[in-house]
Order: structure tokens, then sequence, then C-alpha cells
């Protein structure tokens, strides 16, 4: 009898958990069924697309013809506006992720000290977000309106001008993409911000009262508790710059889904490709900032 009674506690837990599952497994079951009706079908279908052909037969009906690799040869062999658009995108995606991660840091620092009106200025900087559009974004750019009017009237322009290629490059295209830049940081300052609310105020008072600056406090405290979002912004962003609707890529994959002999599947393959260098370039992202605290400690 005690046995039994000993098993009823543990086979009622059990049916509890059964239940909570069950009760879990239907919440996500709509996202489940969309995710794979509208993600996974359309992704698989895309990479089977990306090796064949489609034909229309007199019906009206698509009928795949395997090509193999023909389009993926042709995207970066033989399609020279693809491979153009290719580097015209990356250049921009590598130039502008960490403009914009430092740029967002920079901003969620100085967000983040006590002055008045601050909510309203976090406000500011997060709108962009909120009304963000290719079509608006598209605006900017064909009105300049995302670089500095008129630099050269600006000293500083003159004297950037002057410096090296290494230093003055990445600091012109700031007074380029300005507006571009500010635009689509939101996001990364509001995670920022998240993170260093994080940050105790007796650590602060600590390394105050240890007489540590503000500049070591940037090097020695912030950065340090930092380095995870700066991992997650800095994913996060060439996600967002390479899904950006108006960059050349996507533009080109677009214009080129209804060429004659090749619907849709040029377009998949160049869709491949793109994806496969995006992947790429995150995973020199995460070998950058990942945490080596076990390395360390080996050592």
């Amino acid at each position: 009898m005690k046995k039994k009674e000993n098993l009823r506690p543990s086979r009622r837990r059990m049916s509890i958990r059964m239940r909570e599952a069950v009760s879990g497994y239907l919440f996500l079951a709509p996202w489940i069924a969309g995710f794979l009706a509208f993600t996974l079908y359309p992704f698989a279908y895309s990479l089977f697309l990306s090796f064949n052909q489609v034909s229309q037969d007199p019906m009206n009906k698509a009928k795949p013809v395997f090509v193999g690799l023909q389009w993926y040869k042709e995207a970066l062999t033989v399609d020279t506006t693809f491979t153009v658009a290719l580097m015209d995108t990356m250049r921009f995606v590598l130039l502008s992720t960490p403009l914009i991660v430092v740029v967002a840091l920079m901003l969620a620092l100085l967000l983040n000290r006590q002055f008045r009106g601050r909510t309203f200025f976090r406000a500011v900087f997060f709108f962009p977000v909120i009304i963000i559009s290719g079509p608006v974004v598209n605006k900017l750019l064909e009105s300049d309106a995302a670089a500095v009017v008129n630099p050269e009237n600006y000293l500083i322009y003159d004297v950037l001008r002057t410096l090296p290629d290494v230093i003055s490059a990445p600091l012109m295209y700031i007074f380029d993409n300005i507006t571009l830049i500010l635009w689509f940081s939101g996001v990364q300052i509001i995670l920022f911000l998240a993170s260093l609310l994080k940050i105790g105020q007796p650590l602060r008072e600590a390394a105050a009262i240890d007489g540590a600056s503000g500049w070591q406090m940037l090097w020695k405290i912030y950065l340090p508790f930092l380095r995870p979002m700066v991992l997650l912004n800095t994913v996060y962003t060439v996600v967002l710059l390479s899904t950006f609707s108006d960059n050349a890529v996507n533009q080109k994959i677009l214009s080129d889904r209804q060429l004659a002999g090749k619907a849709f599947s040029y377009s998949a393959a160049m869709s491949w490709i793109y994806l496969l260098l995006i992947l790429l370039t995150l995973l020199v992202v995460f070998l950058l900032f990942r945490e080596r605290r076990a390395k360390e400690g080996n050592a």
C-alpha cells in the first residue's frame, strides 16, 4: 500500500507536466504550422529550383529539368552584374556594420547617463525603427538626405581627405551615410541600454572610489560586460543590412526572377550564393567575438 501511495504523487506530477507540455505545443502549433508552410517549404523549394530549369508546358504547368550547378556557374563566372552587385553589397555590409555597432554603443553610453529629457531622446533614437521601410529609405538616398549637407563646406572634411586612405575611408563613409547609420542603430541602442542597466550602481561606485576614470571603466567594466551583446548586435546588424530590400544584390535577384529560360531558378541560385556568403560573414563574426574563458582557463 505504501508503494502505491508513493507512486500516486509522481504519476500526478507527470500528468501535470504532460498537460503543461501539451498546452505549450498547442500554443506553438500556429507558429510551427506557419514556419513549415511559409518559411521551411519555400526555403527548401528555392534550393530545389536553383538546381533546375523551370519550363512551362502547353497546359501552363511548371516542369523543372535538372541542370546541376549551371546557374551557380553562370552567376559567378558569366553574369558580371551579379558579381559587381555582390561585392558592392558586401562592402556596404562590412563597412556599415562596425560603424553602426560603435555608434549604437556610444549613444547607449550617453543615453544611460542621468540628464533631463533622457526618455525623450531614447524615444527619438528608436523612432526611425518604427517608420523604417524600403520606400522611405529609398527617398532618403535619392534626395541625398543620407549624407551630411554640403560636407565640403566644413574644415574637418578637408582635413579627412588629406589623411591616409585606411583612416579617411571609414570617416568619409560616415559623412556620406550618417543618416543611414543612425537609422539602423535604434534596436542596437536599446539592446546596449538594457545591458548597461544590468551593471549595478554599487559596482560603478566601487570603481569610482578606487579612482577609476571613465576611460578605465569603459575598458575594464563596460566592454567586458557588453561583449555578448556586441556579438548579438553585430549578428543582428549583418542580417538587417543583408536583408535590406534596396541593397544591390536583392534588387538584382528581384529583377531577374522572370528571365526567359531561367525563371525563378537563376534568382534562386543567386540567393543561395548570397546566403552562403552572409553565413560565412556571420561565422567570422562569431569567431571574433566568442567567449574564450575555457581557453584562458587552460592556459
